[in-house]
């Protein structure tokens, strides 16, 4: 699949001759003069480059076609903040390390979202064995008092665990552990305490 992306979105860009150094350094004299038509062949001269930095990050867990689409958008942002930049460089290096920037950060928030889905889902299995071992014991549900109590946290706490493993499956999150978190629909809480229960 991958794969085949790559090489339609190649075939698609064939007529598109790359950038030569001179006619770079041409393009960003007409930019700094203020002609759009040059920015549009300076993005469009750097395609190929940009795929090829994408291509780099495949396989890290974001969809090649996203990783494309954020080093298109920061060649974009290149391109326009190049003559503004507090040091000069070569405008192949610049772009090179904004493209690299954005696909990192795209990496690294992938990264994060599964890491908190799965903090998620662990938290809300521990809330469930839990609530059914006390629920067994009490011959009862639980209140949401015994088991922050139980498990030595707030009742926010707990209530923020029941929050967000609710959004979460209403939201149907891409990289939630989905399964996990479908067996919090029996959760089954006393939202007060029975004032007969000592």
């Amino acid at each position: 699949m991958h794969d085949d992306f790559y090489q339609m979105y190649l075939e698609e860009m064939g007529d598109i001759s790359p950038c030569t150094k001179e006619e770079t350094e041409l393009l960003l004299h007409d930019i700094k003069e203020g002609k759009d038509e040059a920015k549009k062949r300076l993005v469009e001269g750097n395609l190929k480059t940009a795929l090829s930095y994408a291509k780099e990050y495949d396989g890290k867990g974001v969809l090649l076609t996203d990783l494309v689409q954020e080093a298109n958008m920061a060649l974009m942002m290149a391109v326009d903040q190049y003559e503004g930049a507090p040091v000069k460089e070569e405008f192949d290096h610049f772009a090179a390390t904004m493209m690299k920037e954005y696909l990192q950060a795209a990496v690294d928030e992938e990264i994060s979202a599964e890491q908190t889905g799965e903090e998620l889902a662990a938290r809300v299995n521990v809330l469930q064995t839990v609530s059914q071992a006390l629920s067994k014991d009490l011959g009862r549900e639980a209140t949401i008092e015994e088991l922050a109590d139980k498990m030595k946290m707030t009742v926010d706490e707990i209530h923020g665990i029941m929050k967000m493993a609710i959004e979460a499956m209403s939201l149907n999150a891409e990289n939630m552990d989905l399964d996990a978190l479908s067996e919090a629909e029996g959760f089954d809480f006393i939202e007060q305490e029975d004032e007969d229960y000592e």
